[in-house]
């Protein structure tokens, strides 16, 4: 499903201000897996992705997305793959807060050209998928942090994307609401979706069945568990 070789990126190439970001990374990730990529701040998980989310371009490298080169798209193609294949999941949540739930979950359809009845149904059905059918009238300010990211998830389910890639999806969410989360994750991998994780928390990427670690640009799966490791 995700597959890159030698994967670089730099950052004003060729000037003092140069700063390498991503070195060399190889990753291949299948179908249906749970993955997560560690390290710490500047250490180019967000970089990376960026870049498995088409939302940059690198600067050396190969990532094929779901058997498609990245690299062979145009700004548009990219803009359509990442519509139809990946959906993202932030710390943030990014709802609007003058839209209720069901607005918000259905508002990336409207690039879709999808019509307003299906988007208003294709929303609700996901909305009850994330346990929030429910709290479809409220606004994001009614609303705890957990249901908050619930809405964010069902939001980027509602294109029936097959790769959703979380960007800290815990980090603004207590401990008990940031496990329910993740035991959400876990059931929308058992649906055959792939999930890539980004995080800095080891009790986040224990729940997932592969990790990376990034450091300094460069990626390393971890030989064992996160968990085993903490004496």
């Amino acid at each position: 499903m995700i597959e890159t070789h030698a994967l670089g990126k730099v950052y004003s190439p060729g000037t003092e201000a140069e700063v390498v970001a991503l070195r060399g990374v190889n990753l291949r990730i299948g179908s249906g897996e749970f993955v997560a990529i560690m390290g710490p701040s500047g250490s180019g998980k967000s970089t990376l992705m960026n870049l498995l989310g088409c939302l940059d371009t690198p600067s050396s490298g190969t990532y094929r997305c779901d058997g498609i080169d990245v690299a062979t798209l145009d700004a548009e193609e990219r803009a359509a793959l990442r519509l139809e294949k990946i959906g993202f999941v932030f710390q943030g949540f990014n709802l609007l807060p003058r839209m209720n739930a069901l607005e918000n979950v259905a508002m990336p359809m409207g690039y879709a050209n999808v019509h307003r009845e299906e988007r208003l149904q294709r929303a609700r059905d996901a909305l009850e998928a994330v346990g929030l059918a429910e709290r479809a009238g409220h606004r994001p300010s009614e609303l705890s942090g957990g249901q908050q990211q619930r809405v964010a998830i069902a939001r980027a389910l509602i294109n029936r994307p097959p790769i959703l890639l979380a960007d800290e999806p815990t980090g603004a969410l207590d401990s008990r609401t940031g496990e329910e989360i993740l035991a959400l994750f876990k059931r929308l991998q058992q649906e055959d979706h792939t999930v890539v994780l980004i995080t800095h928390d080891p009790d986040v990427a224990r729940h997932c069945d592969r990790v990376f670690l990034m450091r300094d640009g460069e990626l390393h799966e971890q030989a064992r568990p996160v968990a085993e490791e903490t004496p």
